[in-house]
C-alpha cells in the first residue's frame, strides 16, 4: 500500500460517508492502520564513509536521501546513521571529491568510498599561446575567474582583481571615472621604461600606450589621460591569469619583465541563453577635509569677507551609476558563439565628472572539416565619452578645482552682490567658477579583436594563425571661458583640442605538437609573431576669445582673436611607427607525470633600439616534481604537493616611439603664431640617435611550493623570488651645446626586487544548507637599488615658496623613489621649524613610498540560496608624503587669507614660517579596507521563460582603518621630475567614493 492509495482512499471515504459517524470512525481506524503500514516501511541504514585507497573514515561528509528533505553527515569516525523508506538512493557529497549516488535496495549497512575529485588542480591555466592544467603549470601563475572579481561599480579590468592576488598591487591614483591605475607585479622595476605589466587580450598584446590625450596645463596644472583599459567591458571577462615570474613571461620576451596579464573574454556554452544584468549606484565621498568652517574660521583671526560657504559641499555630491549588460549565446562541441552590448553611466562625485561608456562583443568559433578546422573570432568595441573637471598633478599654490576647495576662505560668498562669481585674484580662484566656466571633454572609439584560424595536420601537430587588430580613435576637447580668473587665462579665455589615432596590427603563426610516449608526454610550441604600432597625434591650442561660449571656442578655435598681441594659435603634431619581429618557442616535457620541465625562447626585434642591439634573447626554464605522486609522501596528509623552480630572463622596450630610426627623429611640424611672432612648417629633433642603446633586462628566480591537506579542505601555495632589473633605460640631460637636449642610454646599475607570497583556499565549512570559503593572499616584497653611479631626483614638490623642491631620490642602497627629506623636530618658541640636523634632506631609513607587505583576505557565505562576500584587503609598510598639506595647511596660508584642516590653529608654527619640504608632510600609508561586501540572492522560479534569477546588493570602499590624515591612503599622484616618475606622494587627488549598488543578474 503507498501513498497514492491511501490518499484516496481517504478522499473517497470523506466524500461517500461525512455524515455517518460510525464511518467516520471506521475512516480513521483505516488511516491509522495505513499510515503505520507506510511508516513501517522506513527503516535505518548505518554505514562508513572512507577514502579511495585509505581505509580511514572521511567527517563531516554530507549524506542525504534524494529527493527528500532527509540528510545527515558523517561522525569524526566517518560512520552515519539515515532513516530511509524503500527503493532510497542516497547521495554522498564532500568537498574535493566526486559525489556518489548509490541505491540503498534492501541493505541496511552501506559504505562508501569517496574518490578524490582535485577538481582546482584540473582547471584550465591560460599561459599564453596555449592552456595547460593547473596541476601541471611549472611557472608562477594565479588565476581567478568571474566568481573570484571585485563586484559593483568596476570600469576597468584591473579593478576586477585589486587586491584578490599575491604579490600583485594595484592602485588607484585618483577616484575619477576613468581614472589611472597603476599595477605592479613583484615590485618596481624601472625608471624610465614602464612598470605596467604586459595585458593581452584574447591573445592580443596591447601597446601600453595611452588612446587618449592629457589635458591642458596653462593655468591648472598636468592632467593625465584616461584609463587606456576603460574600454572593456568587465561583464565580459571570463578568467585573468597573471603570470608572474620570468619562466611564466619569457614567451612574452621583450614585454614581459613587469609580468603579463591575460584576459580571456567569455564563450557561449549549452544552448542558446539570453542573460541581462542591471545594477543601479549611489555614491558618496568617503571622508572630507576637516576645514575650517565659517565660524570656527572667524573665531581663529581669520579675514571675514562677510560670507559663508562649505566650499566642499558647492563641489562634491551623491553621484549615481547605472549599468545595463545584453548577451546572447551558446555552443556545443562543434562550435559556440556570444554577442554582447552593455551600457555604463557611471558619476563621478565631483559635479560634472562623468563616463560612459557603450560596448559591443562578439566571441565565436566553428569546426568544419571533421573538426580538423576550427575558425574563431573575437571582436570588442567601445565607445567612451569622459567629462573632466580641472584637477591636475602640478598646479602650485595657485591651485586646481580641489586646491581650491581646500583652501578657498569659508566666509566668501560664491557670487557677489552684482550676481557674479566673486574672484578674488588668480591666486585664489573661485572653485564653483572653476567648475561652471570650464570644459573638458573626451571622446574615444576604440576596437580590438582577432581572427584566427586552427588546422589539425595530422594527429597531434596543429598550426594556428592569428590576424589581430587595436584601432582607437581620442579627441579631448577642453576650454576655459575669459571670464573665468586664474593664471594663464583670465581675461583671455583659452582652448585645446587634442586627437590621437593608433593602429597597432598582429600576425602571429606557430604549430604545436603533442605526443604521449611510454613514460614521457611531449608538448612543443614553434612560432613567428609580427606587430606594428602605428600612432599619431595633433594638437591645436587657441587664447583671446571674444566669446564666453565654451562650445563654440571648443569648435571654433580660429575664432581667437591674435589682433591685440595677446592671443596665440600654437599647433603641432606628430607621427610614430614601431615594428616589433619575433621568434618564438617552448618544450614541455612530463615524465611518468611526476617530472615536469619546461624549456622557452623568445627573440624580439624592435625598431626602438639602436643597429648594434636590435634583437633581445630571452630564455626561461622551469621544473616541477610532484612530489603527490612519490610513495614516501603520506597520502593521510596531503591530497596534493609539489616542488616548483624557475629561471628566466624578460625584457622592457617602453621607451617613446621612434626613436633611433634616423629617417623618424622629427617630430612633425609646429606653428606658433601670435601678432608678434609667426614660425611656419618647422622639423624639431625630437632624439639622437644611439646604435648602441640596448633592452631592459630582468633576470628572475623562482622557488614554488604547492600543496593540499585536510583531504583537499586547505590548499595553496608558497613563492619565494628574486629579480635584478639590469641595463636600464634612462633619459640623459646632454651637456650643452649639444644636438639635442637628451640622450637615451643603459644606466650600468641594478634594481633588485626579493620576496615571498602566500595563497590559501581553504573550506572552513561545507555542510548540506551551509559552506564558508576562505580565500587568503599575502606577499612580501624589499626593493633596492644597487651599483648606481650619480643621484637622480624626483618628486616635485609644489607650492608657495616651494619653486624646485622635490622629495625623492634615486640612489644606490635606497628603494626606488627613497624619501629624500629634511628631519622635521618641531617649532621653537617664535614658531619656527627645527631641524636637529640643519638645514640638510637625507634619506630616511625605513620609510620607503614602496610597500612591504600587501595581502588580501575574502569569506565566501552560503546559506541555501543566500550567498554573501565579504572582501578585506589591506598595503603595509609604505610612507606618504602629503604635498596637500605641505602646500596648503599651513600658518602662513591662513594667515594670507586662506581656509586650513583645523589641527593647524594653535599649533605652535609661526605665521612667518618656511613650509620646507620636510618629514613634517611624511605620514604612514598603512591601511585595511573592507573593499567589497556583496549579498545574493537566487530566486527560486518555476517560470518557463526564466530559468535563472539572482539579486544581490554591494558594497564598496565601505571602511579604511588608517592613520593618514589625507583623503585617502590608496593614492600615487605623477609628480615626476626631468621625466623621473614618483611615487607615492598625495597632491589634490580626485577623491574616493563609498558605493552602494543594487541589482539583478536574469536568464532566460
Amino acid at each position: 500500500m503507498n501513498n497514492h492509495f491511501y490518499r484516496w482512499f481517504c478522499r473517497s471515504v470523506r466524500q461517500g460517508a461525512a455524515s455517518n459517524s460510525l464511518v467516520k470512525v471506521v475512516m480513521m481506524a483505516v488511516a491509522m492502520f495505513v499510515s503505520m503500514g507506510i511508516n513501517a516501511q522506513d527503516r535505518t541504514v548505518t554505514g562508513k564513509v572512507t577514502e579511495s585507497g585509505d581505509a580511514s573514515g572521511l567527517p563531516g561528509v554530507s549524506v542525504a536521501v534524494k529527493g527528500t528533505n532527509r540528510g545527515t553527515q558523517t561522525d569524526v569516525n566517518g560512520t552515519y546513521k539515515i532513516s530511509v523508506p524503500s527503493n532510497a538512493t542516497l547521495v554522498f557529497t564532500f568537498v574535493g571529491f566526486t559525489k556518489q549516488e548509490i541505491a540503498v535496495g534492501s541493505r541496511s549497512v552501506v559504505n562508501v568510498a569517496l574518490i578524490s575529485e582535485m577538481k582546482a588542480l584540473d582547471e584550465v591555466v591560460v599561459i599564453g599561446y596555449g592552456t595547460v592544467k593547473k596541476k601541471d603549470v611549472t611557472g608562477s601563475v594565479s588565476a581567478i575567474g568571474a566568481k573570484d572579481f571585485n563586484k559593483g561599480v568596476v570600469t576597468s579590468p584591473e579593478q576586477l582583481m585589486q587586491g584578490r592576488v599575491a604579490g600583485v598591487q594595484i592602485t588607484q591614483a585618483s577616484g575619477e571615472p576613468g581614472g589611472g591605475i597603476n599595477v605592479r607585479i613583484r615590485g618596481t622595476s624601472s625608471v624610465r621604461g614602464g612598470n605596467n605589466p604586459l595585458f593581452v587580450i584574447d591573445g592580443v598584446p596591447l601597446s601600453g600606450d595611452n588612446t587618449s590625450g592629457d589635458g591642458e596645463s596653462s593655468g591648472v596644472g598636468r592632467q593625465p589621460a584616461k584609463n587606456p583599459l576603460n574600454f572593456m567591458n568587465p561583464d565580459d571577462i571570463a578568467s585573468i591569469d597573471i603570470l608572474k615570474d620570468a619562466s611564466a613571461t619569457a614567451i612574452y620576451g621583450s614585454r614581459g619583465a613587469n609580468g603579463v596579464v591575460l584576459i580571456t573574454t567569455k564563450k557561449g556554452k549549452g544552448k542558446g541563453t539570453l542573460d541581462y544584468s542591471y545594477n543601479h549606484g549611489i555614491s558618496k565621498i568617503t571622508k572630507r577635509y576637516d576645514l575650517l568652517s565659517t565660524a570656527e574660521y572667524i573665531a581663529a583671526g581669520g579675514q571675514n569677507q562677510k560670507g559663508a560657504t562649505d566650499w566642499q559641499n558647492e563641489i562634491f555630491r551623491t553621484a549615481k551609476t547605472d549599468q545595463h549588460n545584453f548577451s546572447y549565446g551558446g555552443g556545443d562541441q562543434s562550435g559556440s558563439y556570444r554577442f554582447s552590448l552593455g551600457y555604463m553611466s557611471q558619476e563621478g562625485i565631483i559635479q560634472k565628472s562623468k563616463m560612459d561608456r557603450y560596448s559591443v562583443g562578439f566571441n565565436g568559433a566553428k569546426k568544419f572539416i571533421n573538426d580538423k578546422l576550427t575558425i574563431g573570432s573575437n571582436l570588442n568595441f567601445a565607445s567612451t565619452q569622459d567629462v573632466g573637471v580641472p584637477v591636475s598633478e602640478n598646479s602650485g599654490f595657485t591651485g586646481d578645482l580641489l586646491a581650491g576647495v581646500l583652501k578657498s576662505n569659508p566666509t566668501l560668498a560664491v557670487y557677489g552682490a552684482d550676481g557674479k562669481y566673486n574672484q578674488p585674484g588668480i591666486t585664489e580662484p573661485n572653485p564653483v567658477a572653476f567648475l561652471n566656466l570650464s570644459k573638458d571633454n573626451t571622446n574615444t572609439l576604440r576596437a580590438l579583436g582577432n581572427i584566427n584560424a586552427e588546422l589539425q595536420l595530422f594527429k597531434g601537430l596543429k598550426f594556428k594563425t592569428v590576424l589581430g587588430f587595436d584601432k582607437s580613435f581620442s579627441s579631448r576637447k577642453s576650454a576655459y571661458s575669459k571670464d573665468l580668473i586664474i593664471e594663464g587665462v583670465g581675461g583671455l579665455g583659452r582652448a585645446y583640442v587634442r586627437d590621437i589615432e593608433t593602429d597597432n596590427k598582429l600576425w602571429e603563426n606557430y604549430f604545436t605538437y603533442e605526443k604521449e610516449f611510454k613514460n614521457l608526454s611531449f608538448t612543443g610550441l614553434l612560432g613567428y609573431s609580427y606587430q606594428s604600432f602605428d600612432r599619431y597625434s595633433k594638437q591645436i591650442t587657441a587664447s583671446n576669445f571674444r566669446t564666453s561660449d565654451l562650445d563654440l571656442m571648443i569648435n571654433n578655435l580660429g575664432s581667437a582673436d591674435n589682433s591685440a598681441g595677446k592671443g596665440s594659435l600654437i599647433q603641432n603634431s606628430n607621427s610614430a611607427k614601431d615594428e616589433l619581429q619575433s621568434y618564438f618557442g617552448r618544450v614541455n616535457l612530463a615524465f611518468a607525470n611526476k617530472y615536469l620541465f619546461t624549456g622557452t625562447l623568445r627573440v624580439d626585434g624592435s625598431s626602438k633600439f639602436g643597429g648594434n642591439n636590435k634583437y633581445g634573447y630571452f630564455p626561461s626554464f622551469a621544473f616541477k616534481w610532484k612530489l603527490f605522486e612519490e610513495s614516501f609522501v603520506p597520502r593521510e596528509v596531503f591530497s596534493d604537493l609539489a616542488l616548483r623552480v624557475g629561471y628566466g630572463v624578460t625584457g622592457n622596450q617602453e621607451i617613446p616611439h621612434n626613436l633611433y630610426d634616423r629617417r623618424d627623429r622629427y617630430d612633425g611640424w609646429s606653428i606658433n603664431q601670435s601678432a608678434t611672432n609667426i614660425e611656419g612648417g618647422g622639423l624639431n629633433a625630437v632624439a639622437f640617435n644611439n646604435p648602441n642603446l640596448k633592452w631592459e633586462t630582468t633576470t628572475s628566480v623562482n622557488i614554488g611550493l604547492d600543496f593540499a591537506i585536510l583531504k583537499s579542505r586547505l590548499s595553496g601555495s608558497i613563492d619565494i623570488y628574486q629579480k635584478n632589473t639590469k641595463d636600464l633605460l634612462f633619459n640623459v640631460v646632454s651637456a650643452q651645446p649639444a644636438p639635442t637636449p637628451f640622450v637615451w642610454k643603459n644606466l650600468d646599475t641594478d634594481i633588485q626586487n626579493q620576496g615571498i607570497e602566500l595563497s590559501l583556499n581553504g573550506t572552513a565549512v561545507d555542510a548540506k544548507d551551509f559552506s564558508w570559503e576562505v580565500l587568503f593572499n599575502v606577499a612580501y616584497n624589499n626593493n633596492l637599488v644597487k651599483n648606481l653611479k650619480g643621484t637622480y631626483d624626483t618628486g616635485e614638490i609644489n607650492g608657495q615658496g616651494l619653486s624646485g623642491a622635490f622629495a625623492q631620490r634615486i640612489a644606490e642602497g635606497q628603494p626606488l623613489f627613497a624619501f629624500f627629506l629634511r628631519q622635521f623636530g618641531g617649532f621653537d618658541a617664535a614658531g619656527n621649524s627645527i631641524y636637529p640636523d640643519g638645514d640638510v634632506q637625507k634619506f630616511l631609513d625605513g620609510k620607503s613610498p614602496l610597500p612591504k607587505v600587501t595581502g588580501g583576505l575574502t569569506n565566501n557565505f552560503k546559506y541555501k540560496n543566500f550567498d554573501l562576500s565579504v572582501f578585506f584587503n589591506g598595503v603595509f609598510g609604505n610612507y606618504i608624503y602629503s604635498n596637500t598639506a605641505n602646500a596648503f595647511f599651513t600658518q602662513g596660508s591662513f594667515a594670507n587669507g586662506r581656509n586650513v584642516v583645523k589641527n593647524v590653529i594653535g599649533n605652535g608654527e609661526g605665521a612667518l614660517n618656511a613650509p620646507d619640504v620636510s618629514t613634517r608632510f611624511l605620514e604612514k600609508g598603512d591601511f585595511v579596507r573592507l573593499q567589497n561586501l556583496s549579498l545574493g540572492y537566487k530566486v527560486k522560479t518555476e517560470s518557463k521563460v526564466i530559468s535563472n534569477l539572482r539579486i544581490f546588493v554591494t558594497g564598496q570602499n565601505l571602511l579604511t582603518f588608517t592613520n593618514y590624515s589625507g583623503q585617502d591612503p590608496e593614492v600615487s599622484t605623477n609628480k615626476s621630475l626631468n621625466g623621473i616618475p614618483s611615487f607615492g606622494i598625495d597632491y589634490t587627488a580626485y577623491p574616493r567614493a563609498r558605493t552602494w549598488t543594487i541589482g539583478a543578474n536574469i536568464s532566460f
